[in-house]
């Protein structure tokens, strides 16, 4: 059963206009990042213990990550090189609760979760922007959003408070609009993940973010789950889909990577625009003195010949 007293968290319902904002859920989550944590290459499979998303510079480009937990070093891991695998483990039975009506599942039916506290024989995924550098450089916090899924069945992410209360969905995948939520600066966070059939599911994430410098920055990536231990890792790496971006967002989804560019550049090109555009201006102002000029000699000359015929 999706028990609320082994869940805890706290965020409001989500709105596609103004993201909700997520808080620190409880002291048990309590971790801190080495800077020099690697990235590492090559295909993975994670299927228990601490696995988190995250955002993070590489090459001073603005991303997203896996932040791999589940092995004594910590590592940070490509989307698109890792397969997140819910096992039959984690099949869980609806209960028969109006208040989770909102998973759009019958009471007593079976669902995949992964669950918010963690369970040891399921992946126990969350999210955190602890990574050193990205809380140097982001001015409060960051904005998670989903843009779409594409899978056998449906994904509902949601937090359940504790003191008994009302269980929050947070991401939910029937629904046709982008689905933001903000998080603060050294936050780290897990949630429910509910799939209600097994099978391959790409999920597209975008992670942006305002920094101390005032510039804006933004990525897109697809995270890549084979639910249910019937569901082959390869036909997880296989999968593609062009997922739609819902209306009023403009970044594009799908299997691509996408990293926004290195901090500073869009000042640069901020700089260089307005110095064209004063260039420009005083040309324009020269050019048209000098056609005043010619047009005042030209009308002093045409009177100075008039006068001598």
């Amino acid at each position: 059963m999706i028990a609320r007293c082994t869940l805890a968290a706290l965020i409001a319902l989500t709105t596609a206009q103004t993201p909700a904002r997520a808080n620190q859920p409880s002291p048990d989550l309590g971790q801190s990042i080495a800077a020099d944590q690697p990235l590492t290459t090559g295909r993975a499979e994670l299927s228990t213990g601490h696995v988190d998303l995250g955002p993070r510079y590489v090459d001073n480009r603005w991303t997203l990550l896996i932040h791999d937990g589940t092995q004594a070093q910590p590592v940070w891991r490509n989307p698109d090189e890792t397969v997140l695998r819910v096992s039959d483990t984690a099949l869980q039975t609806v209960p028969d609760d109006p208040e989770y009506a909102f998973l759009g599942v019958d009471a007593g039916e079976r669902v995949y979760v992964v669950p918010q506290v963690q369970h040891p024989d399921v992946v126990w995924l969350g999210w955190n922007t602890q990574d050193p550098r990205v809380m140097q450089s982001i001015d409060r916090g960051v904005t998670l959003t989903l843009l779409g899924v594409h899978g056998p069945g449906t994904l509902t992410t949601y937090l359940q408070p504790g003191n008994f209360a009302a269980p929050q969905p947070l991401w939910r995948s029937t629904e046709p609009k982008t689905q933001p939520f903000w998080f603060e600066v050294n936050t780290h966070t897990h949630a429910n993940w509910v799939f209600t059939a097994p099978g391959v599911y790409l999920i597209a994430v975008q992670v942006s973010a305002d920094l101390i410098n005032g510039e804006t920055v933004s990525a897109t990536r697809t995270l890549r789950f084979a639910v249910g231990d019937a569901t082959s890792t390869d036909e997880a790496y296989a999968a593609t889909a062009d997922i739609p971006v819902p209306a009023g967002q403009a970044s594009p989804v799908g299997d691509r990577t996408e990293a926004a560019e290195p901090v500073g550049d869009p000042v640069t090109l901020r700089i260089g625009l307005v110095a064209l555009a004063a260039l420009l201006a005083t040309g324009l102002v020269l050019l048209l003195l000098r056609g005043r000029g010619a047009r005042r000699q030209a009308e002093r000359e045409g009177r100075t010949s008039g006068g001598d015929r």
